[in-house]
C-alpha cells in the first residue's frame, strides 16, 4: 500500500475511534456509489452524517479542511441522496461534516468541522444512474 494511503487509512481509523468517542454510531466505512466514496456515514441521534476524512502529515501545504472541493462536496451529496433513497428514507435529515486529521511525529491533530458545508447552496440537483 502507497504511503499516502497508509496515511489516509490511519487518519480514518483516528476519526472512528474520535466519533465513537462523542457519541455517534458509526454505519458504514469507505461506502461506494460509482466512482464516488463517502469516507464514514454516521448516526447521530435522529440524523446521518456524511463525513469526509482528510488526513496529512503536515498543514505545510495548506490545512486538510481546505482540500474538500465543491466538487467533492456535490458528489458527495449526490451519494448521500442515493443512499437515502436506497434506505426508504428519502425525508430523513442529513449533515455533512469534515474531519480534519494531521498526523506528526509525536502527536495527533483532529479537527470536527460539523455542517461544513450545504449542498443545496452548491446548485446540486441530483441524477441517479
Amino acid at each position: 500500500m502507497a504511503e499516502h494511503n497508509e496515511l489516509g487509512e490511519k487518519g480514518e481509523k483516528i476519526a472512528v475511534k474520535y466519533l465513537n468517542d462523542i457519541g455517534l454510531e458509526v454505519l458504514e466505512r469507505n461506502w461506494r456509489k460509482h466512482k464516488t466514496e463517502v469516507d464514514i456515514i454516521a448516526k447521530d441521534a435522529d440524523l446521518l452524517v456524511f463525513i469526509e476524512v482528510k488526513t496529512r502529515g503536515t498543514d505545510y501545504f495548506g490545512l486538510p479542511e481546505s482540500f474538500v472541493k465543491s466538487k467533492k462536496q456535490m458528489m458527495m451529496a449526490e451519494a448521500a441522496e442515493y443512499y437515502l433513497e436506497q434506505l426508504g428514507q428519502d425525508n430523513m435529515e442529513v449533515r455533512y461534516d469534515i474531519i480534519a486529521v494531521i498526523i506528526e511525529e509525536n502527536k495527533e491533530i483532529i479537527m470536527h468541522f460539523e455542517d461544513a458545508f450545504f449542498p443545496d447552496n452548491l446548485g446540486l440537483s441530483a441524477q441517479y444512474e
